[in-house]
Formats: C-alpha cells, sequence, structure tokens
C-alpha cells in the first residue's frame, strides 16, 4: 500500500517549493481551535464516557432483535451443505462465537436495565449453552419476586432444569404476562421448544420448530445473496487489480486536480480550523435539539440527514479561501467533474478501489477475531432502519448512501488529505487523514481498524486519479452494502 503511495508522489507540484508562510495565528482561529477541541473532547466523552447501551432508544428491544436474527441465522447456516458452512465460518463466524458474543452483550444490559425481560432472554442464552448452575440461581432468586418473574422461574425451570414440568408451563408461553419478555422470535420458539419436548406436547413443539425453520431459511437466503453479491463485486476488482498490476498499478487519471493543491498549508489549517469550529457549534446545536425537539421517526431522521450541514461552513470557507484565490472552481478544483476521458476509467477504478476496501475489511475482521476484538452490536444497529416506515427507510438511505459520501470524502480526502498533502508526503498525509477520519466515526478498535483501512485508500485514490470520485463512489458502495445487511438481517 505505502509502496504504490510513493509511487504516486513524482507529481509535478513536488518540485516546486512552498510558499514562504506568516507564523501569526490570528484570534479568530485561535479561538475557533479552542471551540473544536472542547467539541471534540465533548464528543469522546458522550462516546466513551459510559456504557453503550446507555445512549440507545429501546436497547432491550433491539438487543433481542440483534441477538434473536443472529441465532436465527446460525440455525439456517447449520442446515445448509458443509461446503457452504465453511465458507460462512470464514466469512462471518461461528455459532459458539455468537452466543458467547450475545451472553457478554446481554450480561452488560442486565447491569443497565431493569426491564425483567433481558434477565429471561439471558437465562434463555444460558440453559442453551449448559450454564445451568447459573440458571438455577436466576430461578431460585424469581421465584421470590413479584410477578411476571416467578412466571419466568417456573418457564425457565421447565425447558432447563431437571424439575418437573407440566402442560401448564407451556400453556404459559400464551399468558400475558410473558407477552412481552416473548415476543415472537427466536427466544420464544427455544423455549418453547424445550418445554414441548419435556411435556410432549407434539403441536407446540412443532409450531415452535416450522416458525424458526421458516425464518432462518429466509435469512439465509437473504445472507446468500448478499454474499453472492459481494464476491461477484470482489472477483471483478480482483481481475481489475491485476490488470492494473500488469500496467505497473497506473490507475489513470479521471479529475484534473494536481497534489500537492496550490493554496498554502497555512491557508488549509485555518479553512479547516474556522469551517471545523462552525460545524461543531451546528452538531451541538442539533444534538441538543434532539432531547427537547420532537422523538418521532421523520423528525429524528431529518434532523440526522440535517447533520450533513455542518459541513458546509467548511466547504464555503475553503471555495472563498481557497479555491477561488488559486482560480479553480469548486467542482473541477476538489476532482468532482471528469476530465476528459476519465468517465469511462471510473467504473473499473471504483471496482478495483472497492475491491480492495472489501479486501481490507475481511483482513481486519479476521485479526479482529485472532484477538478476540469484536464490533459491538450498537456500532451498526440503526433502529430506523430497522422498524422504520419505509419512507422513513428511504430518507435514511438517501442520507447514508448519497449525502454523506459526498460531504465527508470532500471534507477529509479533499481538504484534510490536501491540507497535510501540502506539507508531507503522501503516506504521511494518508496515514494523519485516515486517523482522523476514524476518529471522527467514534468506533471501538475493530471499526476503527476498518474505517482507517478505507481512509487510507481513498486517500491514495485520490492522489492517484486525481479525483474524489473513485472514493465517493466506493465510499457510497460501502455505506450501501451495510445498510442492506441490516435491512435484509433485521427486518420481516
Amino acid at each position: 500500500m505505502l509502496s504504490m503511495m510513493r509511487a504516486g508522489m513524482g507529481s509535478p507540484m513536488d518540485s516546486v517549493p512552498a510558499p514562504v508562510e506568516r507564523q501569526h495565528v490570528g484570534v479568530l482561529t485561535t479561538l475557533s481551535a479552542v471551540v473544536l477541541v472542547v467539541f471534540l473532547g465533548f464528543m469522546a466523552w458522550l462516546q466513551y464516557g459510559g456504557s453503550r447501551v446507555e445512549e440507545m432508544v429501546e436497547p432491550e428491544r433491539a438487543l433481542a432483535l440483534v441477538v434473536g436474527r443472529t441465532m436465527d441465522l446460525d440455525e439456517g447456516i447449520e442446515r445448509a451443505p458443509a461446503w457452504e458452512r465453511s465458507v460462512y465460518r470464514l466469512l462471518l463466524s461461528d455459532r459458539a462465537a455468537d452466543v458467547a458474543e450475545a451472553l457478554g452483550w446481554y450480561e452488560e444490559l442486565a447491569a443497565a436495565s431493569f426491564d425483567p425481560a433481558v434477565d429471561l432472554h439471558l437465562a434463555i442464552l444460558e440453559g442453551e449453552t449448559g450454564r445451568l448452575a447459573s440458571v438455577q440461581r436466576r430461578v431460585d432468586e424469581w421465584a421470590r419476586r413479584p410477578e411476571p418473574l416467578p412466571a419466568f422461574s417456573r418457564l425457565v425451570a421447565g425447558a432447563y432444569l431437571e424439575e418437573p414440568v407440566d402442560t401448564g408451563d407451556a400453556a404459559t408461553l400464551d399468558d400475558e404476562t410473558l407477552a412481552e419478555g416473548l415476543e415472537p422470535g427466536w427466544f420464544r420458539d427455544r423455549i418453547a421448544a424445550r418445554v414441548a419436548a419435556r411435556v410432549g406436547d407434539a403441536e407446540l413443539l412443532a409450531g415452535a420448530t416450522a416458525a424458526q425453520v421458516a425464518r432462518s431459511s429466509r435469512l439465509l437466503n437473504r445472507s446468500r445473496v448478499m454474499t453472492v453479491v459481494e464476491l461477484a463485486l470482489l472477483v471483478a476488482g480482483i481481475l481489475i487489480l491485476i490488470r492494473l498490476a500488469r500496467r505497473r498499478g497506473a490507475l489513470g487519471r479521471i479529475g484534473a486536480v494536481v497534489l500537492p493543491p496550490p493554496w498554502r498549508g497555512r491557508e488549509g489549517a485555518v479553512v479547516l480550523i474556522r469551517g471545523g469550529a462552525l460545524g461543531a457549534i451546528t452538531l451541538t446545536a442539533l444534538y441538543f435539539y434532539t432531547f427537547s425537539g420532537p422523538d418521532r421517526p421523520f423528525a429524528r431522521v431529518a434532523i440526522a440527514v440535517a447533520t450533513n450541514a455542518a459541513f458546509l461552513p467548511v466547504l464555503l470557507l475553503a471555495r472563498r479561501g481557497l479555491l477561488e484565490p488559486s482560480g479553480l472552481p469548486f467542482g473541477s478544483g476538489l476532482g468532482l467533474v471528469p476530465a476528459a476521458g476519465g468517465a469511462r476509467r471510473l467504473p473499473f477504478v471504483f471496482l478495483a478501489v472497492l475491491s480492495l476496501g472489501q479486501l481490507g475489511g475481511v483482513a481486519v475482521d479476521l485479526a479482529g477475531r485472532r484477538l478476540g476484538l469484536s464490533a459491538h452490536w450498537t456500532e451498526w444497529f440503526d433502529r430506523e432502519l430497522a422498524w422504520g416506515a419505509p419512507a422513513i427507510v428511504g430518507l435514511s438511505i438517501l442520507d447514508t448512501v448519497v449525502l454523506t459520501p459526498v460531504f465527508e470524502e470532500i471534507v477529509f480526502r479533499g481538504l484534510v488529505f490536501a491540507a497535510f498533502r501540502r506539507r508531507f508526503g503522501v503516506p504521511v498525509a494518508a496515514l494523519l487523514s485516515a486517523g482522523i477520519f476514524a476518529i471522527a466515526h467514534g468506533y471501538g478498535l475493530l471499526g476503527f481498524g476498518a474505517v482507517f483501512w478505507s481512509g487510507l485508500l481513498w486517500a491514495w485514490a485520490y492522489e492517484r486519479t486525481g479525483s474524489l470520485l473513485p472514493s465517493i463512489a466506493a465510499h457510497a458502495a460501502d455505506n450501501l452494502m451495510a445498510s442492506l445487511s441490516v435491512l435484509l438481517a433485521l427486518r420481516v
């Protein structure tokens, strides 16, 4: 990767000495820097200062859906042919790892939630993994508590412990007291099948088994479609990469941008600091509005879309302070308009960049598994995609797949990377800009690694092609596949 970057450092502008820059820093820029530092500290405190689940709305319902669908998919994979099971174990994870991860998530949620359904779901997971001593302790404690916990106690004891069980325990599955704790899904069907097997209720067992098979088969078929599409894109990209390797890695110019940019490094830093401060103020206002404004689905998505307005100050300042003084139009100056012949090369470069991104993502995931790391479920769960009406889903995808890639690529590659590129070479500028890009997403270590790799790759593509279009397209494709994965896994 770095050798490919170094290969692209020989642009004509590299031999031109940077203009002498004044060291004076204005008061406005200093105040903006203070605002930006305070904002970043505030966001870090929000992100890492407490439990992730405490920031979630309806975490109990959300985690039940995430874990239930994961277990359903694992059930479907277990019924797949041996070769297909091997593929999924390589690309995803095995059932034992998923159950262990689900137990950890539920233990975390149980420490922060008073919902009895959380303890019930945790007891079912413990029962399924043979942690019967823990199940026995829960059953004994529940028996001394108010309803619905005694009902939970009898049901779990009948399913997993060596205690007498009768048909009345199976009938409690339909009681209103258990309706909230055992909504239709994997948890309900698993314990229903256990109780039915104990009491010999063939009808209940058949119904629970059929419901589980229907869900797992549907999820497996959806997963197959996504896997085939991703593998097809990966193969196409690898073939293009092989062709490019024979041409010594020449991606070909798509835009007219030549890096480093013609403006001074100090001017670029001032624009980023001042624009970043104004964007921070915008985001802070929107953040506090979410607590006082209406909590309706459309309002939530509209606010999420509006957060893109935080990028506008830095873009306007860049146009006035960087591009116009350099005699560059906004579109062509940032590589948003293809040069002559660039449009024909764009699809091939896009597939190559997308393929490298997927390979890097797989490598990060495999390394994470080897180190015992995984992405926390709150990092990718989106309640609007999981439960929103079609219009809400459409607006959310518009934000994620269209607006976010355009704004983020202009800022992080077109301005941040370019600012570092003015003073440093390609590798250092790419590393610094990718690090800022990854930190801004607020993910854990595994998510940071995946986003960092994408930032490196997209900066390199910008350097080599003179255009932001390949990185925008790859960014949009990544976000689209992530959104589709959530939709296909969590929606009915």
